[in-house]
Order: structure tokens, then sequence, then C-alpha cells
């Protein structure tokens, strides 16, 4: 199967200056490159939701009997939300941790050996959205497609077999985790197994594919002027993030502005992806975010993007249409649409959006 992971930025290569990637430790003050305003991103200034603010993301117990209805107005709502009771063992989630805090920890110039090409996908190196903004990201990040051996065995050159076993027991857990989650989101708007017929209910999850991001944010200087991860929406179906207990995860919401989501210990963090807001014919939020950094403590996170093969077409599941309607959105492939937001960045989902005449 081609992984298109890794082949679909061969055509729009992004030239991200991964070399000079600084030592972190080293700036005791924020430079201008670093230094953001709401010129740089309107929505960098949006009123952010005051802390005392009851409303949050929900945290939902899988072993709940109503956990699929909760996910549903949750992704409806929302297009995130925790999850807890979600099976993946507590010594697992401590040793990705552990992972990504010793690869991060490593010195730049040994970091750089696995850095990421200007038309590849896996390795280290800054935010790929880093292209589309002025300023740059206080942060920096590593990206596993398949397997991660070549690059561990140049990071790591005698502990590296043991880094690949953590990482193929995670994807492990994550891609049945996955595929849970969103048979219980497709339930909550009565669909099934006979509405969708590239994926199945089964343990054989053949008909999807993945990718590692691990996430370093330093502590910073002056966190109120910096950016560690740029507003966004992510290119998948879902998203599962594991974040250490710093916080720095926000997500917007039109009526409460930026919402910062507290680490819950053992917890995970589900993002719906465009992909699913796609599928859903726009029922699901595919929810925008950002990561801000702080000025004490450093925030690792890893996020497990999941998404269909290279070749399945997506488009709305034709009992969420109206029979008197079109689909909002026209099929297109994982692989079309990541290509698409290669170019357009966060206007891709009206790129292929359906014009309906009035």
């Amino acid at each position: 199967m081609p992984t298109m992971l890794t082949d679909v930025y061969r055509g729009h290569p992004i030239h991200l200056p991964h070399s000079h990637q600084p030592d972190f430790t080293s700036l005791p003050e924020l430079p201008d490159s670093y230094t953001w305003t709401s010129k740089d991103d309107p929505l960098f200034t949006a009123h952010p939701s005051p802390p005392a603010a009851v409303e949050n993301i929900p945290l939902i117990d899988l072993n709940h009997p109503d956990a699929a209805d909760q996910i549903g107005r949750a992704c409806r709502t929302w297009g995130a939300f925790q999850i807890a009771n979600h099976g993946v063992p507590l010594e697992l989630l401590q040793g990705i941790e552990f992972l990504t805090g010793s690869l991060f920890q490593l010195p730049v110039q040994r970091k750089l050996k696995s850095a990421r090409s200007d038309t590849g996908f896996s390795g280290y190196g800054v935010a790929r959205i880093s292209s589309f903004f002025n300023k740059k990201l206080w942060s920096e990040g590593f990206t596993i497609t398949g397997s991660p051996l070549n690059d561990f065995r140049k990071l790591w050159p005698k502990l590296h077999l043991n880094y690949c076993d953590i990482v193929e027991q995670y994807e492990e857990e994550m891609q049945k985790l996955a595929s849970k989650l969103m048979w219980l989101s497709l339930k909550s708007l009565d669909v099934s197994e006979e509405d969708i017929k590239w994926a199945s209910v089964s343990s054989d999850l053949n008909w999807a594919q993945s990718a590692l991001q691990l996430n370093h944010y330093p502590v910073c200087p002056e966190p109120d002027r910096a950016m560690g991860l740029a507003p966004h929406t992510d290119s998948t179906l879902l998203t599962v993030l594991y974040q250490n207990n710093t916080a720095g995860l926000q997500v917007f919401r039109d009526d409460l502005g930026w919402v910062t989501v507290p680490p819950v210990p053992g917890s995970l963090v589900v993002n719906v992806g465009d992909l699913f807001h796609i599928l859903s014919n726009g029922m699901f939020k595919s929810v925008i975010h950002r990561a801000r950094v702080n000025q004490t403590r450093s925030r690792l996170s890893v996020a497990f993007l999941w998404g269909p093969r290279s070749d399945t077409k997506i488009s709305p599941v034709p009992k969420l249409v109206s029979p008197d309607e079109s689909p909002l959105y026209r099929s297109v492939t994982w692989t079309e649409y990541l290509r698409t937001k290669a170019i357009h960045f966060n206007k891709a989902l009206s790129m292929i959006r359906n014009h309906i005449e009035e």
C-alpha cells in the first residue's frame, strides 16, 4: 500500500530552516522573530475564556452506558473531548512520555541527524504549518510514519530498539482506540457499518493509517508574546492526544473564545479532524486549536493522527444528507485533501465545499 503521508509533500516542498533550530534554553529573551501579535494571527489576541468559566470540553468515561451519546454531543458542540477508562495502559503512556522527553533533551546537532527533508513527512523539525506564518513557533517536533528504526538509530545508537518497541505498542493501542471512538461517535448519528463501506468495526484495521507527532514546548521567557503551535484544524478523521501535566492546549469556540484544556492525569484528548467533519456532513466540528507556552515548565505532547487509506474516497454519509439537499462537501481522498491543505491551509475545507445555489 502506498503511504501517502510520506508522498504527499513531494509536489509541495516546504522550505523550513531546520538547520537553524535554536537551543531554546540559550535564549534569555524572546527574539523578535518569535514575537507574535494580532497582525501575525488574527486570533492571537482573541478573547480568552475566563479561568473560572464552568464550560470546558467534557471528560467522558468510556465505560459509561451513554458514552456514545456523550461523545456525539461533544463532537457537535466542541469538536473535542477528553476520555477516561480508555484502556491504554498507564505504563505505556508513561513510556511514550519518557521517550518524547528523552528525544527532545538530546543536543540539537544530534536531533538534526534525523531532520525532516523539505519534501518529507518523517523526522525532526519545526511544524509544517510554520510556513503559513511570518513569525516562528516556540516549539520543536518529531514525526513518525511507519517504522522509526532508521531515525531512532541515528538518535540512540544503543537504545533505539527499546524505543521502537514503545512506539509500536503505543500505535497498536491507539489504532484500536481511534476505531472504537469513530464508531461510538457515528453511533450517536445512527450511522453503522452498513453506511460506510470502506471501514469495518472488526479488529482488522487495514482500512486505516496513521502518523505519530511528538511535540516539545520549551520554557519561554515571554510566553504571553510567543506561540507554541499556531491555530489550525487537523486534517485527520480523529486525533488522539496525550499531554503531560503541563497546560497549554487551547480550543476555540465562537461563543467562548479560547478555552484551555486542563491536563487530567491518565486521560487523553480527542479532536475531530477535517475528514470527520466531511464524513458527518458538517455535523461534527473540526476544532480550531493551538498550543501556548509558559515561563516555568516545559510541555510535552504526543498526537496520534488517524485517517483512512490513501485511495479511500471520503464523502458525507448519505443518510446524513437531507433528500432535498446536496452534500455539503464533495468526495476527497486524504491524499487529495492534504495536498489542498498544503496550499490553502485553514481554507482547505471551503475549497472542497459544494457551492449550493440559493
